[in-house]
C-alpha cells in the first residue's frame, strides 16, 4: 500500500448547497491520496467542525449562512494559524478575493475547474504552497492598487444598491442630503464610474455588496 493511501490528505468541505457539497464529498473520495473527513454547512458549523477534526485542508465557499466564509477563514486561522483553507466559490469579485486571502486563505478556486485543477491545487496547499490562479491575482493587484471605500461610503453605497434616494440615506444615517452627495461623488470617483447605476452594478460584480 503506497503512503498517499496510507496517510490520506483529510479535508473538511463547507457548502450550504448539499447537492454541490455532497458531489464534492463523492468525488474527493475517488482520489487516491484523498479522504474527506467531515462537512459543514454554514460559517458556524464550519468552524466547530475544523476544532473538532482540524483537517489538513478545508474547502471554503464564500457565501456560506450564520458565518461569512471569509470570517470563518479568519476565526479558523486565529485559533489555528497553520490551518490550510481554499476558496472555492462561484464568486470572482475583486473584493471577495481580497477578503477571503485577507483573512488567510492559501487558494483560490471557482466552482467551474476540472478535478485535475481541484486535486492539483489541494495537494499544492498541503505542500506549504499558494494556489492562486492569474486572473485571480490580477484582480487582487487592482483592488491593492485603488483606493479604498471609507466605512461611511461602504454604508451608502449599499443603499444606493438597494434602490434608496439621496433623502431616503440621510434619513437611514442621520446625515444631511449634501453630505449624502460628497459621499457619492467620492464613491464615483473611487470606482471609476458616472452615475449610481454604474456604482450599483459595480459594487455587485465587484463583490464590495452583496444582495441578501
Amino acid at each position: 500500500m503506497s503512503e498517499a493511501v496510507q496517510n490520506p490528505i483529510r479535508i473538511l468541505v463547507v457548502d450550504d448547497h448539499s447537492i454541490v457539497r455532497k458531489g464534492l464529498v463523492a468525488l474527493l473520495n475517488t482520489v487516491d491520496g484523498l479522504s474527506v473527513v467531515a462537512e459543514a454547512s454554514d460559517g458556524e458549523q464550519a468552524i466547530a467542525t475544523f476544532r473538532a477534526v482540524q483537517p489538513d485542508i478545508t474547502l471554503m465557499d464564500l457565501r456560506i449562512p450564520k458565518v461569512s466564509g471569509a470570517d470563518a477563514i479568519a476565526r479558523i486561522r486565529h485559533e489555528f494559524p497553520g490551518a490550510r483553507i481554499i476558496v472555492l466559490t462561484t464568486f470572482d469579485g475583486d473584493e471577495d478575493i481580497f477578503r477571503a486571502l485577507q483573512a488567510g486563505a492559501k487558494g483560490y478556486l471557482l466552482k467551474g475547474m476540472d478535478t485535475a485543477e481541484l486535486t492539483d491545487a489541494i495537494r499544492a496547499v498541503y505542500a506549504g504552497k499558494s494556489r492562486i490562479p492569474a486572473f485571480v491575482a490580477e484582480k487582487l493587484a487592482e483592488r491593492m492598487g485603488g483606493p479604498a471605500l471609507t466605512t461611511r461610503e461602504l454604508e451608502v453605497l449599499k443603499r444606493i444598491v438597494a434602490g434608496r434616494s439621496n433623502k431616503e440615506i440621510a434619513g437611514d444615517l442621520h446625515i444631511s442630503e449634501a453630505t449624502v452627495k460628497t459621499h457619492i461623488n467620492s464613491i464615483l470617483s473611487k470606482l471609476g464610474v458616472s452615475d449610481r447605476t454604474q456604482a450599483a452594478t459595480s459594487a455587485l460584480q465587484r463583490g464590495i455588496v452583496h444582495l441578501d
